[in-house]
């Protein structure tokens, strides 16, 4: 016989499966009947759109003026080599730059492999894919920008980005291979109408699955976040109350959600500053105040919370925030204790 809910059934099983060292299954139950392909769709489109990835933006070849050119002694033409560029997947290695250009220069008898262009400023996560092939006559020196993004850029919207001097390369960014899912049946408590979720998800090496799903999940949680801000607090709402909104629950997360770079984190963390909150709550000179916090570090998380929808020195009623106030001074007490 059915039941009559009262509230919403909330998952709270989640395993993950390492398939191999780029590739796992998330499985996460149980959904009510229905609510899975609910969560499940718009988190597969965030997978490849949302997760942040590097490509070459642009590169830049002694003696070659366009692509359709050809180098002499170089067994590739200069289309083939950018599109051969394309398959290699590069890592910046300092985490908070968006942008570098990197030199490589090659003479004589070689296969050229995406190994020989790992250096100190990126590194090659498909080492073994084919770049060039030179002969004993053959010299290439080029250089290349790589760029962290989203998604993916054509070549001809890069035109104005880049240097006069560069080829623009369509840029795919996104670093996720293969993401699907399936959905299945689930008993629980005698009812098997209850659904699991199989997330199959794969990518590239510049990032692994599991950071991939959890950039999907801050994307989509980002998203939503615009329809709670629409409604207004009642200001005669009790503490209890503000401690079970929507609001209130997303500003408790530990910063460490907000997936930023070591040399952010660590800062927050030798400042004891444990929730997204008390980052939102800070003015821009207070946040530029933190000791060792560079620009870069700043610009970094700045632009995470406005992501997330509480940016710097955002503006919360007087009665939100002191309830805010005093729920993280608890939660650090009890820390502490």
């Amino acid at each position: 016989m059915k039941r009559i809910n009262r509230s919403l059934y909330i998952p709270n099983e989640i395993e993950i499966e390492k398939i191999d060292e780029n590739r796992v299954n998330i499985i996460v139950y149980p959904f009510q009947a229905g609510f899975a392909i609910t969560v499940a769709h718009p988190l597969r489109r965030l997978l490849f759109g949302s997760s942040t990835g590097y490509a070459v933006t642009g590169i830049k070849i002694d003696g070659v003026k366009h692509e359709f050119d050809s180098i002499r002694g170089m067994l590739e033409d200069v289309t083939l080599f950018i599109l051969n560029l394309k398959n290699i997947r590069f890592k910046i290695l300092d985490e908070s730059a968006n942008k570098v250009e990197v030199n490589y220069a090659f003479k004589g008898h070689k296969e050229i492999k995406g190994s020989d262009l790992s250096n100190d400023i990126v590194e090659v996560v498909t080492p073994e894919q084919h770049l060039a092939t030179l002969n004993d006559d053959g010299e290439l020196t080029f250089s290349m920008i790589v760029e962290k993004g989203i998604g993916y850029v054509a070549s001809e919207d890069l035109r104005e980005h880049i240097a006069e001097e560069y080829i623009p390369v369509d840029a795919f960014f996104t670093p996720v291979k293969k993401a699907v899912y399936s959905i299945e049946n689930v008993l629980v408590e005698d009812d098997p109408t209850f659904e699991k979720i199989v997330f199959d998800i794969e990518t590239d090496g510049q990032i692994s699955p599991v950071q991939a799903f959890k950039e999907a999940i801050e994307a989509l949680n980002a998203q939503i976040a615009v329809f709670g801000k629409a409604i207004d607090i009642d200001l005669t709402s009790s503490e209890d109350d503000f401690e079970n909104s929507t609001d209130m629950q997303k500003l408790l997360q530990d910063v460490s959600v907000m997936n930023l770079s070591a040399r952010s984190f660590n800062c927050l963390d030798r400042a004891n500053i444990k929730y997204i909150a008390e980052l939102s709550m800070m003015s821009e000179a207070e946040l530029k105040g933190l000791k060792n916090l560079g620009k870069k570090s700043f610009e970094e998380i700045t632009g995470k919370l406005e992501a997330i929808g509480f940016p710097v020195g955002h503006k919360f009623e007087e009665d939100f925030q002191k309830a805010l106030v005093n729920k993280i001074q608890e939660l650090k007490s009890k820390q502490e204790a």
